[in-house]
């Protein structure tokens, strides 16, 4: 951007020299003036600055206070494709999907190999009923070499395909997995996929070390625990994983089924 805007100032001032007919030809290659050059840095500081407040607010909940720090960080820098990221998720959490989609859009034509952008379209496409059209976004965030977390969107590729496709979902899971062993969001998916195969011990082993991680056990991975232990026949595991179902989720779709008697 620097260079292009130096490369137009150098024109403008051949331009005018050109017209007089009497001046020296502007050097070549002039770098802008060393005020703009600040000017455009301190507009890209703002601008992150505010998306990462964005982000925060965004994490913990807070989406109208978001929003307006997205507004002040693409005010500072239209041109700063993290804000739009951020911008993308909470409307996306709004259930307001065609501006979601938009942002994520925007962002990816200003920065197309930016692995958060590819992976977060990735899974708005996955939630908006279009989980084929998913998975190229998500291998882009995968090909990016400096991409740090890899290994969730494996496990976001392998949970869009469960539907479509088990086996290739099964093999995303076992891709984020082998890149990191603890990772919750392939782990219970995963489980299931075993459980309704058969593999029993397979997915015991995966839903205890996802109950063992999670700082607290969700209904759903407490539900399918429990389920695991009934079809081994286990019924003192039964029995402990009905009563911390009861404990924690005792208005839980999961805890009226036990009630009902309906595991599958």
């Amino acid at each position: 951007m620097l260079i292009a805007l130096g490369a137009s100032l150098c024109a403008a001032c051949a331009s005018q020299h050109d017209v007089s007919g009497g001046a020296e030809s502007a050097p070549q290659n002039e770098p802008p003036p060393p005020g703009l050059v600040t000017e455009m840095k301190d507009a890209r500081t703002r601008a992150k600055a505010h998306s990462d407040l964005a982000s925060a607010y965004y994490e913990r909940g807070n989406m109208g206070i978001a929003l307006e720090e997205v507004r002040l960080a693409l005010a500072a820098d239209s041109s700063y494709a993290p804000a739009y990221n951020v911008q993308g998720l909470v409307n996306m959490d709004l259930k307001d999907n065609a501006a979601a989609e938009a942002s994520f859009k925007r962002g990816l034509q200003l920065a197309p190999q930016d692995p958060d952008l590819n992976h977060n379209y990735g899974w708005f496409l996955c939630q908006t009923g279009r989980e084929d059209q998913s998975i190229q976004w998500f291998m882009n965030a995968i090909r990016n070499p400096l991409y740090s977390t890899p290994a969730k969107t494996y496990a976001a590729a392998g949970r869009c395909s469960q539907k479509r496709n088990p086996q290739e979902a099964t093999d995303y899971f076992e891709r984020a997995l082998r890149l990191d062993p603890n990772t919750r969001q392939a782990m219970l998916p995963y489980a299931e996929l075993l459980y309704k195969r058969g593999q029993l011990n397979q997915a015991k082993g995966l839903i205890t070390r996802y109950n063992e991680l999670a700082p607290d056990p969700s209904a759903e991975s407490l539900w399918l625990a429990l389920r695991i232990e009934h079809k081994l026949g286990d019924r003192v595991a039964e029995t402990s994983y009905a009563a911390q179902l009861k404990r924690r989720y005792a208005n839980s779709n999961e805890y009226q089924a036990f009630l009902r008697g309906e595991f599958d």
